[in-house]
């Protein structure tokens, strides 16, 4: 993200209205490997690959912020690796981790893993190392710490389904497991702050969060969100896009400031839960508009979202959820330009 751009994030969150109206996506190797012509196996795997395709995004649309930029990652296999969950890596298909805690009870022998050398967490940053002189040669800098939530993390270390049923059968093993990996992305992101200093935001993404009540997010997740986000940053990110009607109230006392949501909810609706304390990152289809409609298609939603906002202040437009994959240059494009145009 160039210092302008950054710029203009943190102004929007602190709720300027910008002219133009902002866009942003957040960008991951879903879409950016099959967008940039290659394997996702490749994109993992090959250090140039990886920058290449990001500089290709960053070239290609200039006037989009892409979130968090220049992300370092292999899928959902990131962090549960440190955690000894073993790992699958088709050649051109998404990665998945494996549940490796079989019964609540074995929590309690589950070691807290180190962030500077467990998993594949130290290949992530050391591959941002390597890369850092280019990605300023290009004008940009690393801005944001980034890591899936604890719950999200948790279900892919049980089973999302025994992970939901140990919260209601084994609470106190529950939040043996959360304070646990909690613990390790504590460290993990300030590992992250102290490799890269220009980093003056947090990402963290969890689904769980929206399949499961409110009493059980108050419970088993505001309090460890709320202790992972108490950071003196700029800019505390949260993706959910799965429901978050039973979590968005919360998203101020969690702490965060920008949140990408699931498309089936209503700016105009999120901002009067939230107080207008948070900025929006959304909020059109993504699989069935963003990547599947027509130019026609896109441009027509896009309008339809920019004419019925009552307030454009804290929102960046976008789709709910991360970019998908086939989203093509002209259906972006068309996206960028629709919102950039546009005339309250």
């Amino acid at each position: 993200m160039t210092n302008p751009q950054w710029n203009n994030l943190k102004a929007v969150v602190n709720g300027e209205t910008l002219s133009p109206l902002p866009v942003g996506f957040i960008i991951d190797s879903p879409w950016l490997p099959n967008w940039y012509g290659i394997d996702i196996l490749d994109y993992f795997s090959s250090d140039q690959l990886w920058l290449e395709a990001n500089l290709k995004a960053i070239d290609t649309f200039p006037d989009a912020i892409f979130l968090p930029g220049f992300w370092a990652e292999y899928g959902m296999c990131s962090e549960p690796s440190a955690f000894g969950a073993q790992s699958a890596f088709p050649q051109n298909e998404f990665p998945h981790a494996f549940p490796n805690i079989r019964s609540p009870e074995e929590i309690g022998s589950l070691e807290v893993p180190d962030p500077v050398k467990d998993g594949l967490g130290p290949l992530m940053l050391n591959r941002l190392r390597l890369n850092q002189p280019l990605i300023e040669q290009a004008g940009h800098k690393i801005r944001f710490s980034i890591s899936r939530g604890p719950l999200n993390i948790a279900s892919y270390l049980m089973g999302a389904t025994e992970f939901m049923m140990a919260m209601m059968t084994h609470p106190e093993e529950t939040h043996l497991l959360i304070r646990k990996i909690t613990d390790y992305l504590t460290g993990f992101h300030n590992h992250q702050a102290e490799l890269f200093p220009s980093i003056d935001g947090i990402l963290m993404l969890d689904d769980i969060i929206g399949f499961i009540s409110e009493e059980q997010f108050v419970e088993f997740g505001l309090p460890y969100f709320k202790e992972l986000y108490d950071r003196n940053l700029s800019v505390k990110f949260l993706h959910n896009d799965a429901n978050c009607m039973e979590s968005v109230h919360y998203l101020p006392e969690m702490g965060v400031n920008l949140f990408n949501m699931g498309f089936e909810t209503d700016l105009n609706q999120l901002k009067e839960l939230t107080g207008n304390q948070v900025t929006m990152l959304g909020n059109i289809p993504p699989r069935d508009v963003l990547a599947l409609g027509s130019a026609a298609q896109v441009k027509d939603v896009t309008q339809q979202l920019l004419k019925g906002l009552k307030d454009p202040s804290r929102v960046i437009f976008s789709c709910g959820g991360g970019m998908p994959p086939g989203v093509t240059s002209e259906n972006l494009a068309i996206f960028i330009q629709t919102v950039q145009t546009f005339k309250p």
